[in-house]
């Protein structure tokens, strides 16, 4: 916990925003501070110091904390619940996955560690929902996590997202990726006319 916390120092003067991951496959035991008792000692801590450090900087860094996609619903109630009780600014939802079933059967399938890209795409999604069902409006949620085209960075955005981050896509579609997902957003957001005047 204290590892956070040195982090937190030595990055809020430059940061930002700052992004609390509790949620990385790769890291061992990490995925253990998702639950209820660890979840809320941590981020009891953090607030703490952000108060310290605001005070000290004369500034209010944002701070988001950023989940997995492997968590059953009641899971994510209490995640949502103890990040309003804490304050934290907003969630990043999600990380990579630690399940195989969208690539059973397939070549590495097998392989340790977090999957991302398309495969973690409806899980993510899933999460998104559930934590704007229990947070409600107006509650910032970034969503990431097997955006792979407009039509991907849509569907966060209809899942409840506020904003959508590009990772793996990247390496597959270049920086191009960006732009359709940007425009692919706006044309969702934009309303559609009927009647005599639609075009």
């Amino acid at each position: 916990m204290d590892d956070y916390l040195i982090c937190l120092d030595g990055v809020y003067p430059h940061a930002d925003y700052v992004t609390v991951n509790i949620s990385s496959p790769n890291t061992k035991n990490l995925r253990a501070l998702q639950s209820d008792e660890a979840l809320d000692a941590l981020l009891g801590r953090i607030a703490e110091r952000r108060e310290s450090l605001a005070r000290q900087h004369g500034k209010s860094v944002p701070i988001f904390v950023k989940i997995a996609p492997d968590l059953d619903d009641a899971q994510i109630d209490v995640i949502a619940a103890t990040l309003k009780r804490h304050a934290m600014d907003g969630v990043v939802a999600t990380n990579t996955t630690l399940s195989r079933d969208a690539v059973k059967g397939l070549r590495h399938a097998d392989e340790a560690g977090g999957l991302s890209g398309a495969p973690v795409l409806q899980a993510s999604n899933r999460v998104i929902s559930q934590l704007r069902a229990t947070l409600g409006k107006g509650f910032p949620i970034i969503g990431v996590g097997g955006v792979m085209s407009g039509a991907d960075a849509v569907s966060k955005i209809k899942a409840g997202a506020d904003v959508v981050q590009i990772y793996t896509g990247l390496i597959y579609k270049g920086p191009e990726l960006v732009t359709e997902a940007a425009l692919a957003i706006k044309r969702a957001a934009s309303p559609i006319r009927t009647g005599a005047n639609s075009y």
